[in-house]
């Protein structure tokens, strides 16, 4: 076990961390799993670029949100293992958001917010959650 005690800081982040990620399995599940009544309430472009998505990049959204939850649970357990969780996630989440930047038009199709600020956030969060994990384990908060 480590003898090195967290920072209240360690705690309200890690905590943040999971309800974060929570949110992300949710956000997840609703697009992979999306009724064909929600998917009528949507414009026709949003329908359509929601169908075009390719099963892989599915996948790796499933594979950024599963080991970004993973790993926030690690993080309040204090265990490092989390450090190689969080990465799994980044990279997850670039693969993803890469895809949506370069070969959709999400921007013109879902606006500045949900197009740009929404994706731009959630890439900064999964960096610093892989950061801080790193630096956490450095101070000795972590196994």
């Amino acid at each position: 076990m480590t003898t090195t005690k967290p920072s209240k800081s360690f705690w309200i982040i890690s905590i943040i961390a999971v309800i974060w990620n929570l949110m992300g399995i949710f956000a997840f599940m609703g697009q992979a799993f999306m009724s064909s009544t929600m998917l009528a309430e949507l414009p026709a472009e949003q329908v359509e670029l929601i169908r075009s998505t390719p099963q892989w990049l599915t996948g790796i959204f499933a594979i950024a949100t599963v080991t970004g939850l993973i790993g926030s649970i690690l993080l309040i357990l204090r265990r490092k293992s989390a450090t190689t969780l969080f990465f799994i996630s980044v990279i997850g989440v670039l693969i993803q958001m890469g895809y949506s930047f370069f070969a959709t038009e999400a921007l013109q199709i879902y606006g500045v917010v949900q197009g740009l600020a929404m994706p731009l956030m959630v890439i900064i969060i999964a960096a610093y959650l892989y950061f801080f994990s790193k630096k956490s384990a450095k101070k000795g908060y972590l196994d």
